[in-house]
């Protein structure tokens, strides 16, 4: 996967590629981004899952423009639609259709710790725009009947978000935490919801980051190997 990026304040990271792998998606499905940035999380989940067409939404022109162009420079652009709209604008519901999976990686700190640069706030902080429970509502109004909702966030949000979640009309919610290293407590988390859901919630077996001096055996099949993540 090839990407064009901001030369300052703004950079993919490992969240897109671990959000990216655990969208339980097929060949041919439709999914839906929020907050697309620059479409790294999108574009790795296409080089994993072929045929699938994606709609994305990015409230910076900038970005949504290197969207558009990283999805050009992967050979995707016939499968990518990038809408430029702040996410819970209730007017962009009438540009996507009926989707069978939505993901986010949305901005998760409070104001008053916002880092210098513009985007790296916008991308991070979510200041006076929508909370996790709007994420979560916009994300889930085009799901089918058990499509998934998935998000990537810091442990200090889960309970926010499995509220936002719940709110939204998705249950069945599952955990996966994501160990820096076997034995020190998680970090970062992945949480996912079923539309319509109503089976028992779950916390999964989650994803080791780290052994010895490198990156673990299941995170380097993930990144080098374009590797799904499981949630059982």
């Amino acid at each position: 996967m090839r990407l064009l990026q901001p030369r300052q304040g703004l950079r993919a990271g490992l969240d897109a590629v671990l959000l990216a792998a655990s969208i339980p998606a097929r060949p041919g499905e439709r999914v839906l981004e929020g907050g697309c940035g620059t479409g790294a999380a999108f574009l790795c989940l296409m080089a994993r899952v072929p045929d699938l067409h994606v709609f994305a939404v990015e409230r910076d022109p900038g970005l949504a423009d290197l969207a558009r162009r990283n999805a050009a420079l992967n050979g995707v652009a016939d499968r990518v639609v990038v809408i430029e709209g702040d996410i819970a604008d209730p007017a962009l519901k009438q540009q996507i259709p009926r989707l069978h999976h939505a993901f986010a990686n949305p901005p998760y700190w409070p104001s008053g710790t916002e880092p210098p640069e513009a985007l790296r706030a916008g991308a991070t902080h979510a200041g006076t725009g929508p909370s996790l429970g709007d994420w979560a509502g916009a994300l889930a109004t085009p799901l089918r009947h058990r499509g998934s909702l998935t998000f990537v966030l810091p442990t200090a949000r889960f309970a926010e978000a499995v509220a936002g979640l719940r709110g939204a009309g998705c249950g069945e919610t599952t955990l996966l935490p994501l160990w820096p290293r076997a034995g020190q407590p998680a970090r970062r988390v992945l949480l996912q919801g079923r539309r319509g859901g109503r089976g028992a919630d779950r916390i999964g077996v989650g994803l080791v980051l780290h052994e010895g001096e490198g990156w673990s055996a299941a995170a380097e099949g993930v990144m080098r190997r374009a590797e799904g993540l499981m949630w059982n």
